[in-house]
């Protein structure tokens, strides 16, 4: 499978697993084997609707983390209101 990634350092991307989890991150490298990301968040759903919840929770989150490209549907930048949400999630900061 061939990614190609337009995408430069810590970008919010979006990536969708073959597991059909949808992922939140920064992006930090393409590589043969994988794309790096820090601060992962996956897509939850809640009663006031989409909102981000951890994707792993025994790893700093704010370490490098490799995803497999075997394990990866697709990667694409993420539209702007969730790129902002994420973004308010993982710094704490509001972007206007």
């Amino acid at each position: 499978m061939m990614i190609e990634t337009p995408f430069k350092l810590n970008d919010t991307i979006t990536i969708r697993t073959t597991a059909g989890e949808e992922i939140v991150a920064r992006f930090q490298a393409d590589t043969h084997g994988g794309i790096t990301v820090t601060k992962p968040l996956a897509l939850v759903a809640s009663a006031e609707g989409i909102g981000l919840g951890p994707w792993v929770y025994t790893v700093d989150p704010a370490s490098n983390i490799k995803i497999n490209k075997d394990n990866i549907l697709f990667v694409h930048k993420t539209e702007p209101g969730m790129a902002s949400q994420y973004m308010t999630a993982t710094t704490g900061l509001t972007l206007n």
